[in-house]
């Protein structure tokens, strides 16, 4: 009985010394939390005050919009998250999924406006249309004869791209631009949201619906976009990329019935800023002279800073991000899967993989300098590309976050309990359909994750595109992968160079905060994304 109250007395006393030390290290972590993020906090301040300027305004017009945005938008914020989280969690969602899909409405406008043109796009839609239903047609008729399909599978796409698009494409008469995109993209869209809704609700009937509700919101641009001041090329984007993604968002909360007050939260911003618009107008109060609007997105760079625009920059970062989506993300993925399916684990062979696994981690915190150095050596000197391109460009970045991509993707599929493989495995399944229709689904939502972050890096990265020889200024925007491009943070370092004032303290921190809004959107789309498919499971 003494020993045990030797014992007690004795990790009682550990116990209070630990406490202290634990309050102590606490505290310190909090503190360096603390620092850090005012220090973030100060920076990104004084940078959107040189981009916006907001006190160049009246300051009528700053009271109006205190009282109209900011007071609302904080008494909703402070209701949402002390009386209602989950209406917080929609109110969040429902302001950031507008936004977001209002850009990747523009990326799609830019895509078909510089990249590839709607005709383009259908020729390569028909193709793969008629390439499939061969394909298909021939496993169906000749099941046996694996060699010849394998065949078949692979010249009939190469052949259907090379000739199919060639002889639309030279076909004398083609229809307008937005009757084809209504079949390139707005068709392909509805059917894609039929599907989803159908898989979401088990209704045949919903999912039709849908998908005519889709095609007819799209369409009905031909006689109501004109009366908005609108092409009707635009109205089906808006429609497509943008009204879709929200509708169904706000169908699902609503059908929910959870956070359904945090729908209004988008309203009260657009709504106080509307009110603000009409109210300084009216009074005449006069907004500050921001160096980041529209101008600035649409236009050039310029010799003179009030001329000074970000558009060509913004339509070679798209490019490049296209390369890197086709180019690392497939090989990152399938080299991931590789290592954590069918990789052997002892033998020779098992420690040459382990060794690859180790260099890869290792190449994850090689400098970005050295990847282009890489880029320029194996794609300009060796591959025989021109320099500049976004095709390069795309190519050595690539290179630079494939070891990010490969790590996260492994993280993913590691990460999906082993008794969902026994299970399928149970079930008389091989290993390739349980790697299709168990791992692959369970694991998508960590691999996007981690590739949507992978391109966060990848929009912001600077110095491989000095070493491959990225122009300083670009003054027209590319139409090309194989013509010279610049990107967002090469023409911000161009500007920071610049021997004007304006340029450094006034459009370069326009170029940053437009590159920053990029970088937390997509950061912000890889949450959303991880904390749905975990509130899922």
């Amino acid at each position: 009985m003494s020993t045990d109250q030797r014992t007690g007395q004795w990790y009682g006393t550990g116990q209070a010394v630990s406490r202290v030390r634990g309050r102590a290290f606490k505290a310190l972590c909090l503190g360096a939390t603390l620092l850090a993020l005012s220090a973030v906090f100060v920076l990104l301040l004084y940078v959107a005050n040189d981009a916006f300027k907001p006190f160049t305004a009246d300051s009528g017009w700053l009271l109006t919009f205190v009282g109209t945005v900011v007071l609302p938008v904080f008494g909703a914020m402070a209701y949402y998250y002390t009386r209602d989280t989950r209406a917080g969690e929609t109110a969040t969602v429902a302001l950031g999924l507008p936004i977001a899909s209002l850009l990747l409405t523009g990326g799609v406008f830019i895509t078909f406006d510089h990249i590839v043109s709607v005709y383009q796009w259908l020729a390569i839609l028909v193709a793969l249309v008629v390439a499939g239903g061969i394909v298909s047609a021939h496993s169906r008729v000749r099941t046996e004869a694996d060699l010849e399909r394998l065949a078949v599978t692979v010249i009939v796409p190469v052949l259907a791209l090379w000739l199919i698009p060639k002889g639309i494409l030279s076909l004398p008469v083609l229809p307008t631009r937005s009757l084809a995109l209504v079949g390139s993209f707005v068709v392909p869209v509805a059917l894609a949201v039929g599907w989803f809704v159908r898989k979401q609700r088990e209704s045949d009937r919903d999912g039709g619906i849908a998908a005519g509700l889709t095609l007819i919101g799209a369409v009905a641009g031909f006689a109501l976009a004109p009366i908005v001041g609108l092409d009707p090329f635009v109205w089906m984007l808006l429609v497509t990329v943008t009204a879709v993604p929200v509708g169904l968002y706000v169908e699902s909360v609503v059908r929910n019935e959870a956070g359904v007050t945090g729908l209004a939260f988008p309203l009260i911003v657009a709504g106080g800023i509307l009110a603000g618009v009409l109210i300084t107008d009216a009074l005449g109060f006069t907004g500050p002279s921001a160096w980041l609007d529209w101008g600035f997105l649409t236009n050039a760079p310029s010799r003179t800073p009030e001329d000074a625009g970000f558009y060509p920059p913004l339509v070679g970062s798209v490019m490049m991000l296209l390369v890197i989506v086709a180019s690392a993300f497939p090989v990152g993925v399938g080299a991931a899967l590789y290592l954590e399916e069918y990789a052997p684990e002892r033998g020779l062979w098992g420690r040459v993989v382990d060794l690859i696994e180790v260099n890869i981690g290792n190449l994850a915190g090689v400098p970005s300098v050295v990847y282009g150095v890489l880029g320029l050596a194996l794609f300009v000197r060796w591959g025989g590309l021109n320099s500049g391109t976004a095709l390069v460009g795309g190519f050595t970045i690539g290179l630079l976050i494939l070891p990010i991509v490969i790590i996260s993707s492994q993280e993913a599929i590691s990460a999906v309990p082993d008794s969902m493989r026994r299970a399928s495995y149970g079930m008389g399944a091989t290993k390739w359909q349980t790697i299709r229709n168990v791992v692959l689904p369970e694991a998508l939502p960590g691999i996007m994750t981690g590739n949507i972050l992978a391109m966060g890096r990848a929009i912001g990265e600077t110095a491989p595109l000095l070493i491959i020889g990225a122009p300083a200024v670009v003054r027209i925007a590319p139409n090309s992968f194989t013509t010279k491009i610049s990107a967002m943070p090469r023409q911000i370092y161009t500007w920071s160079g610049a021997i004007q004032q304006e340029f450094q303290h006034g459009v370069l921190a326009a170029g940053v905060v437009t590159l920053l809004i990029v970088l937390l959107l997509m950061n912000a789309s890889a949450i959303i994304i991880r904390n749905k498919y975990q509130r899922r499971d």
